[in-house]
């Protein structure tokens, strides 16, 4: 059936980068085909990652409000007991659903959806097994195509002296399917995979250490910002080991027992599970790129591509987690857009200067632009704006009043350079501001603009109002 058609482009990975270029490259009249080795459609985002992980945060915060602070809203629940297997249930039914609407979507744009591991086998063709269960043996065949995307995405980067047994020492994948409340969870990383699993088992009563080496959690985000965020999140009760590295871990029984090494010397911490959230990286294993002679970036094992997102394989491109920037699904995805794109002979391209980061937490922390730290090293000059969340009139009647909005724009031009947020609806408040930095705005273009009153995105207005002029 399929080995003797001739595509104008197959995409291995059916991920938010090749999802979302498949249907692109489809709307624009391409004959389509992607390859997928897994069971669903979705990548690791849909199936073990953004959206199982943000399911939980949502059913563990609502499990946190009825038992900590219905109260305070005259709302008396009684005793507010936990069923673990049926909040699984409902992320399982969840991801199954998204999942199941990716499939439909490509169905409806006429995309071959193939499933099996793809190798490249030349720059024209790809090897497919179909290890689906169909036949005894898995079957292999040859796709001929016009062009290759690689969107094969990334997985858990391992550390030395940690080793995955899926069951004690575990990566965010197992994280996101206990069976069994962990009384003390371990989490060896503090970015925002090991923040958010932290917060969703803390707020359903296991005791959570972080374990970071650097001095400050969530790097990369303002440090204004990453300062608050430990703040509060200490005080929620998760604790914080820093300038910490972990040397081994050794499984005995039912306990994980860590070595530790700090600026004191050398401790051990004793935990029930251990999560190793270090980063991640690119998956390019079984790809075959090495046959193609695709270069990589020693260091980080990224694909190196051009502006258009091609390798030096003329036919073959590569997307998302693949290539360097940051790790993020909408970054996935808007590069699948501009890959097609340019393949079209369009103008394809993506505005990495406008590409909005967040993190689940309760408060939520969500970026865009440079941070105050970036501003200074490339020695802008700058003005910074700031605004309570505990000022703003909405942010009391929820009462959740912890975090701020800071804006950081130019001195002289008031152009807006980045805005970072810890509040309340930080994830969806984000959206106008990168929409500010895309066309350009000035902090006086924002304060000018009326918001809604009351609303969070009032504490936005007022910190763009505050920017020094």
């Amino acid at each position: 059936m399929t080995q003797n058609t001739a595509y104008d482009v197959v995409i291995i990975g059916s991920g938010p980068g090749g999802y979302v270029a498949a249907v692109h490259a489809a709307r624009l009249g391409m004959h389509v085909a992607c390859v997928e080795k897994e069971a669903r459609l979705g990548g690791v985002c849909l199936n073990r990652g953004c959206i199982p992980s943000k399911a939980l945060l949502d059913s563990s915060h609502y499990y946190y409000l009825a038992k900590e602070q219905l109260a305070a809203h005259g709302i008396k629940t009684g005793r507010v007991t936990l069923d673990l297997p049926a909040m699984m249930a409902r992320k399982d039914k969840v991801v199954a659903e998204l999942t199941d609407n990716v499939r439909k979507l490509l169905e409806a744009h006429k995309i071959e959806i193939i499933r099996g591991s793809a190798t490249l086998s030349g720059p024209d063709r790809i090897e497919v097994e179909d290890g689906s269960g169909a036949s005894k043996k898995p079957q292999r065949f040859t796709l001929k195509t016009g062009a290759v995307i690689l969107a094969t995405g990334s997985e858990p980067a391992a550390v030395s002296g940690l080793k995955f047994d899926g069951q004690h020492i575990v990566t965010a994948t197992e994280a996101l399917k206990f069976d069994v409340l962990p009384k003390h969870l371990g989490i060896v990383g503090g970015g925002y995979i090991g923040l958010e699993l932290g917060s969703v088992w803390q707020r359903l009563g296991a005791k959570v250490t972080v374990i970071e080496m650097l001095p400050t959690i969530a790097s990369g985000v303002d440090g204004q910002v990453g300062r608050k965020l430990q703040r509060v999140l200490k005080r929620q009760g998760i604790m914080f080991r820093m300038q910490t590295r972990v040397t081994t871990a050794r499984i005995s029984g039912k306990s994980v027992r860590i070595e530790l090494e700090t600026k004191k010397g050398s401790e051990s911490l004793t935990c029930n599970r251990l999560l190793v959230s270090v980063g991640r990286r690119p998956l390019t294993r079984g790809l075959g790129m090495e046959t193609l002679g695709i270069e990589t970036d020693p260091a980080s094992g990224h694909v190196r591509v051009d502006a258009a997102y091609r390798t030096n394989i003329s036919t073959v491109y590569a997307i998302g987690d693949l290539v360097a920037g940051p790790m993020l699904a909408h970054k996935a995805s808007a590069e699948g857009i501009a890959v097609v794109e340019c393949m079209a002979g369009k103008a394809g391209e993506v505005n990495y200067d406008a590409l909005p980061s967040v993190i689940y937490t309760n408060p939520e922390v969500a970026s865009v632009g440079l941070t105050e730290e970036q501003v200074k090293q490339r020695q802008i000059p700058y003005s910074t704006g700031t605004y309570p969340f505990a000022g703003v009139g909405r942010s009391r009647c929820l009462g959740e009043t912890d975090g701020f909005v800071k804006m950081i724009a130019h001195e002289k031009t008031d152009r807006i350079l980045g805005v970072h947020i810890i509040g309340p609806r930080a994830s969806d408040m984000i959206a106008e501001c990168v929409l500010a930095i895309e066309f350009g705005a000035s902090a006086e273009d924002v304060a000018r603009t009326v918001h809604g009153h009351p609303t969070f995105a009032e504490a936005l207005q007022e910190a763009a109002a505050a920017v020094k002029k």
